[in-house]
């Protein structure tokens, strides 16, 4: 069933308030994504970065600085050697943690790269598991379970695709 003006014009003007698009201009480009990841790793200073990520010392300046400035990392002197900074995530850079974790677990499971190590429990050195969207009864849900809501409660939710014959829906998203 096509969409009316009205509801077309409630999506574009949430999506002009989403988050996505400005996080995505704070962590979304390649390296500044990979930066995060390698802080995640432990990496702090710009040597290691450097090394590590095979990246121009400009462009990780610049990507550093950018993260730095947007509160995902806090660059602080070295205490052993005050003429190197460290590079260390904030709160809201560690709250990245699933995202990288969703993107890597997504790429495993599609065939865009190696399952070479693994994610695990400190506890108990057993395996995260899948990260997924949940309700708040712990049930997962998929795509086809959810919906968006505006603040005065009015309900969307998206039209289910229409297949080809044979074609299966996968909810697994």
């Amino acid at each position: 069933m096509p969409r009316d003006n009205k509801q077309i014009e409630a999506f574009k003007a949430a999506a002009l308030r989403c988050p996505l698009p400005s996080s995505i201009d704070l962590v979304g480009e390649r390296w500044a994504f990979l930066i995060v990841r390698g802080a995640l790793n432990g990496l702090q200073h710009f040597e290691e970065f450097q090394s590590c990520l095979g990246i121009a010392r400009n462009i990780l300046s610049d990507r550093l600085a950018k993260l730095v400035a947007g509160g995902i990392l806090r660059r602080a002197a070295d205490p052993g050697d005050r003429r190197k900074v460290i590079y260390s995530l904030t709160a809201k850079g560690e709250a990245l943690l699933p995202v990288v974790l969703a993107l890597r677990q997504w790429g495993l499971e599609w065939g865009h790269g190696a399952n070479d190590r693994i994610v695990a429990d400190v506890r108990d050195g057993k395996p995260i598991a899948k990260i997924a969207i949940h309700a708040h009864d712990g049930r997962e849900l998929g795509l086809g379970e959810l919906m968006w809501m505006d603040q005065e409660g009015n309900g969307y939710r998206r039209p289910e695709p229409i297949l080809s014959p044979g074609e299966a829906v996968n909810d697994a998203a």
